[in-house]
Formats: structure tokens, sequence, C-alpha cells
């Protein structure tokens, strides 16, 4: 399945990344949708869920993230909705480790 969250804030780390392998972080924005797949092996066998994907959050819950390979690029985001597939373009689709 796939999370949909609005990017709420995020640190000035993540424009500043110029790692190959990591530039995707330059493309991150305040306000901006962004679409995040649950898959495995991220996804617990026990409960068929992505931790941290937001299952209880709803409203104006705000919910804080990190990406992997910088933990200075980090930010907040509110969860939109879940669906059964990620409807945004490839460079705001991302996957929970």
């Amino acid at each position: 399945y796939c999370v949909e969250f609005r990017t709420e804030s995020l640190s000035p780390h993540c424009a500043l990344e110029t790692r190959p392998y990591a530039r995707w972080m330059q493309y991150l924005r305040e306000g901006h949708t962004v679409c995040v797949a649950c898959q495995p092996p991220a996804m617990s066998t026990a409960t068929q869920r992505c931790s941290g994907d937001g299952h209880n959050a709803h409203g104006d819950k705000i919910l804080h993230w990190e990406a992997i390979g910088n933990p200075q690029c980090q930010g907040t985001w509110k969860k939109i909705q879940q669906v059964e597939h990620c409807s945004c373009p490839l460079v705001h689709s991302f996957i929970f480790t």
C-alpha cells in the first residue's frame, strides 16, 4: 500500500545533499505531497504494516521522518490518506525502510 503525506517542515541539510544516490533529497519542499510505499521487507509480517506509516494518525497530527543515508535530512509531515497504489511522480515517491 501507499501513504500520501504533506511535508510540513524539513531541515536545510536536505538541500545541501550532493552525493549522486542521495540527490533526491534536494527535491523535497515544504507543502508538497509525497507518496511512501510500504513493501516487504519493511512490512511487518505480524501486522502487515510499515512502521511509521501514521496508521493511527488522523487530521492535524504531526509525524516525524528522517532520510536514510543522511540523518541530518529530517522533518515533519501530516498524513493525507492511505491508498493501494502510489500516484505521485517518481521524484516525490519513497519507500519505508
